[in-house]
């Protein structure tokens, strides 16, 4: 253990959602790159991503999420940077923040089912409902996302990406990651009250969203952390 939390690399698994979200670039939450970075844009908008998670046991940490993050690039190509994120865990917390710059505050979670009415198949469809309340100083008020599972797409898909962080010590974090799991294409949408630090996203649908089931992921450089 480096401090109050594991040192990297995290091996974590679980449930995600993630959504696609074009936002005008007015109502884009403020926040710094890192030098080099530059969002990406689509006409007069940006793209925005959200991951709901529900890290399971058997991982280096288990725990909930809500991480909201613009889409950038640098010279190395396309990449995120976490503008935003709630856990309820004060490990993931304090690890995010030191060693990798990510902006954790804390939340409190509710993931459960929440059914549709009956397709005329007679098979119910089914939507996943996620909720993120007050806790310290997460998500006030409430934020509530739904997603709806559509279409499996067939074997474990594998899936590499970067978030690229500021970081008051590093200067600037290039953090890896690594995941493969089971992907449903859906639709999502998000609850959110005005004022809230998601009210950008409020009643609007995602461009794109998908579920990975029992995904297996990897955070972080291999070797040993800096110690902060």
């Amino acid at each position: 253990m480096v401090g109050p939390f594991p040192p990297e690399p995290w091996r974590l698994r679980g449930d995600m959602f993630v959504a696609l979200w074009r936002v005008p670039r007015p109502d884009v939450p403020g926040g710094g790159l890192p030098a080099g970075v530059r969002p990406l844009r689509l006409g007069g908008s940006c793209l925005m991503v959200t991951f709901w998670v529900d890290y399971r046991p058997g991982g280096t940490l288990a725990y909930r999420e809500l991480l909201v993050a613009l889409a950038v690039r640098d010279r190395r190509g396309p990449a995120a940077c976490a503008v935003g994120a709630w856990v309820d865990d004060e490990r993931s917390l304090a690890g995010g923040r030191a060693l990798w710059g990510i902006p954790k505050e804390l939340g409190s979670f509710a993931f459960g089912p929440a059914p549709l009415p009956s397709s005329r198949s007679g098979r119910a469809a089914v939507r996943t409902r996620m909720v993120v309340e007050r806790g310290g100083r997460g998500l006030d008020p409430v934020v509530t996302g739904l997603h709806r599972d559509l279409l499996p797409l067939p074997g474990r898909l594998p899936v590499r990406g970067r978030l690229l962080q500021p970081h008051p010590v590093l200067g600037r974090c290039d953090v890896p990651l690594r995941l493969s799991g089971r992907v449903r294409l859906g639709r999502a949408r998000v609850q959110a009250e005005p004022g809230g630090p998601l009210s950008f996203l409020d009643g609007r649908r995602a461009v794109l969203a998908a579920s990975i089931r029992g995904f297996r992921m990897t955070v972080g450089e291999e070797g040993d952390s800096p110690v902060l």
